[in-house]
This record gives structure tokens, sequence and C-alpha cells, in this order.
């Protein structure tokens, strides 16, 4: 019993572990036989990465002891908006799950302006902020706050009728119903609205920094297409890709915490 579940337990974690090195492996092989430009090896990107962040000619954008200093702020851009599109999704979705014909009304719009490109609007936000963070803010709030208010308006309507009474019977404040019935019970809709959101608001954030703006990860990405900079594109698109990783792990992990009860319930709210 003891062998066959380490066993197991050994053929897990190379399933988890092996398939990077080993896709790692084959991207270097095959850009060494490509040998095009645009399609660096690995070991070029992991050198230009070096370089990047380690030292370098500090005359170079990305180069030199101040490297990652575009990183800062553009997380912190990023999770401005975020926090932002879920405080306003949240309470404007909870508001509208709980009025039937509010939302009947104001469904349509909501869908309408979730169908809209925020990319499309980058224009009109430079018109109307002149770039910089009110800019990518807008922009990253705007593509990002419909995730959560649809799905905290599904939550709330599917609360259970029978919670509502229990709390009006026990003459629950309007604060109290919020807090202990209609949060948790559309807590799994509304961390489900979030998680889209988390990953939108990484796309947008990039986007929105190559437009009238002068610092962030997206900018620098921008400045090394246009040096014909491929490695050092690469190396950011390596880096974009780790953030999103860090950013949906942390999330997954306090999704599972918060959500442990409805887990434990069997899934019911």
């Amino acid at each position: 019993m003891g062998p066959s579940r380490f066993v197991r337990g050994l053929v897990w974690v190379l399933l988890r572990v092996v398939p990077v090195p080993l896709a790692v492996c084959l991207w270097e092989v095959l850009a060494r036989r490509a040998e095009n430009i645009s399609f660096p090896p690995p070991t070029q990107i992991a050198h230009s990465m070096r370089l990047m962040w380690l030292g370098g000619p500090a005359s170079h954008l990305w180069l030199g002891p101040g490297a990652l200093d575009n990183v800062p702020g553009s997380l912190e851009r990023l999770l401005t908006a975020w926090v932002a599109a879920g405080v306003i999704g949240v309470l404007g979705g909870l508001a509208l799950g709980r009025s039937r014909r509010l939302y009947g009304y104001v469904r349509p719009l909501i869908h309408f302006g979730y169908a809209i490109p925020p990319i499309m609007l980058l224009p009109f936000f430079l018109a109307l902020f002149g770039g910089g963070t009110e800019m990518q803010l807008a922009t990253i709030l705007f593509g990002i706050v419909w995730p959560v208010l649809l799905n905290a308006a599904e939550g709330a309507r599917s609360v259970d009728a029978a919670k509502l009474d229990i709390a009006r019977v026990f003459r629950f404040s309007p604060a109290q119903r919020l807090g202990r019935v209609l949060l948790p019970s559309a807590a799994p809709k509304i961390f489900a609205g979030l998680r889209v959101s988390l990953s939108l608001a990484l796309i947008l954030m990039v986007v929105s920094e190559m437009k009238g703006s002068t610092s962030g990860i997206g900018f620098q990405l921008l400045d090394e297409q246009r040096n014909f900079d491929n490695p050092g594109v690469w190396g950011g698109i390596v880096l974009l890709g780790v953030l999103g990783t860090l950013l949906n792990a942390l999330f997954g992990l306090a999704e599972r915490r918060v959500l442990a009860w409805h887990d434990a319930s069997g899934g019911t709210s």
C-alpha cells in the first residue's frame, strides 16, 4: 500500500513538473533549427532577461539598476482598477440582482457594454484623459467591470428565498442582510467574475500602456519592438506570463480559503 501510494505521488509530481522543461527544450531545438530572428531560443531570451534585470548599459530603457522599476507601477494600476471594478461590480450587481424589474431594464445595457471591446475605446479615453495613469485606469476598469457586475447580479438572483424570509423574521438590517445572506450566497459567482476580470485586467494593462504612456511593461515591450530587440520582447512576454501565473495562483489560494465553507457544504449556497 505504501509503495503504491509513493509511486502514484511520484507520477503525479512528474506529470506536473516534467512538461515545462520538456517544452523549453523542444522550443530550444526548434528555434535553433529554424534560425528565425523573430523566434529566438530560450537560452537567448534568458540571456537578454539577465541583461535587462541584472546588468547592462545604463542608457538602455530596460537595462541597469532600474530595470524592474516599471513592474510595480504596472501592478499598481492593474490592482487599483481591479479592486475598483470589484467594489463597483459587486455592489451594483447585488443591487440589480435583488430588483427583478430594474435588472430586466438594465441587463441589455450591461450586455451591450460587455460586448464593446475596450481596446476600441482607447482613442476616446486618450481624448478624455490625455494619456497617463487616468487613461490606463479607465481602460482597464471599463473592460473588467462587466463580468463582475453580471456574475454578482446572477448570484444575487439565485439567493434562496427562504434565507431572505428568515432574515426578515429576525429583522436583519440592510447591512446584516448584505453581509450574512447576500454576499455568502452569491460568493461563488462573484469569485468567478473576479477571476475572469483579473485575467482581462492583465491584458488591458499592457495594451493601455502601449498608448499615451511613458512607463510600464506595455510601454517597454513596445520600445523593445521598435528597437528590433526580439529577445527583449520575448523576455517581456515571459515576465507577463510569470506575473499572470502568480496572480492567478494567489487568487486561487484566496478563493479556496474564502469559499472553504461552500466546498464543505457540498457546493450549495
